[in-house]
């Protein structure tokens, strides 16, 4: 019977925590409801503020500085800026020291060699909005000013919003845990512990959008352009006559040149030599001595031409040899 009161009672709870939070969020609902009736006016005076703060920040690149936000407003400051200057890579210095100095840090930056004639940097800069203005005048004096942008953003209604909305999370979460403490039916645990999760999901929600929207209104946001001037390309020397020092320059570079492209060629033509002179190392010590050892056939005797011969068998005629004569006897 006790227990039976005692189920009894967890559902009664139960039923009576899910119809709170129903009319907890209908609640909200009409209070955002009011809240947008009565929104017209207040936006048409968040719009102007907004405008006024533009026109502040406008003021401020004129040399004035921008009107600071009254207390309670919430508001995203950001800026853009175009610089020339003539070393791209000192300004980038400058412009990093300065954010450092303001409290602020640099959250990204890129350098680029535009056709290696000149450097084009950009860098993001994130500072305290208290510092917004005097950071913006010491960038803009780092050279010579191309374009600049500021932007105001009031974002108030939605920080108070986030911070109702977060409340009502934290308190709808204290129940379902107060509850779950209560529980003593396994069904109603696993009930309670889905709800709860998906509460605390959406207040971790709630969570980050606020601390985004904090970080955005608490540090100001510039993003610096660095540009180098573009260098004008050399002029053409005048055709003329060439002097001796050009001579000299163009004979020593043809000689340089031609000595090159020798050692080049020789390069190239290097295995080839190697080759041919093994190959002519074998001949001269394998090939050409057996050649020389070789015996030489004798020519045949050259056959003398038919003569007219006599009845004796002896040549006749002019190409006949002649008779040995005898040797005269010497006088006594």
């Amino acid at each position: 019977m006790r227990a039976a009161r005692t189920r009894t009672t967890a559902a009664v709870l139960l039923a009576a925590s899910l119809v709170l939070a129903g009319c907890g969020a209908g609640a909200t609902d009409t209070a955002s409801d009011g809240k947008g009736m009565a929104a017209e006016p207040a936006d048409a005076g968040a719009g102007g503020a907004a405008d006024r703060s533009a026109a502040a920040s406008g003021a401020g690149a004129a040399g004035k500085p921008a009107s600071k936000p009254p207390a309670g407003q919430h508001v995203i400051r950001t800026a853009s800026l175009s610089v020339e200057v003539k070393d791209a890579a000192k300004a980038l210095g400058t412009a990093r020291r300065v954010a450092t100095d303001a409290g602020g840090h640099v959250e990204n930056e890129s350098t680029e060699r535009v056709d290696d004639a000149y450097l084009t940097s950009q860098i993001v800069l994130r500072v305290p909005q208290e510092r917004y203005d005097s950071v913006l005048t010491e960038l803009a004096g780092t050279g010579k000013l191309l374009d600049r942008k500021a932007d105001a953003k009031d974002v108030t209604d939605q920080v108070v919003d986030a911070e109702s909305r977060i409340a009502t999370q934290r308190a709808s979460v204290a129940r379902v845990r107060a509850l779950m403490d209560r529980a003593e039916k396994l069904s109603d645990v696993v009930t309670l512990e889905g709800e709860l999760s998906r509460r605390q999901a959406d207040l971790e929600a709630l969570l980050a959008q606020q601390a985004s929207l904090k970080d955005r209104t608490t540090m100001a946001t510039i993003t610096l352009r660095l540009s180098e001037k573009e260098k004008p390309p050399a002029e053409e020397r005048e055709e003329g006559r060439p002097g001796f020092g050009d001579a000299l320059s163009g004979g020593w570079n043809a000689l340089v040149g031609a000595a090159a492209w020798i050692g080049i060629v020789l390069t190239a033509l290097a295995p080839w030599l190697a080759v041919a002179l093994v190959v002519f190392v074998l001949w001269r010590r394998l090939v050409r001595p057996r050649l020389a050892a070789r015996p030489r056939p004798t020519p045949p005797a050259p056959a003398l031409p038919d003569a007219p011969r006599n009845a004796a068998g002896a040549p006749t005629g002019p190409e006949a040899p002649k008779a040995p004569q005898p040797r005269e006897a010497p006088e006594k």
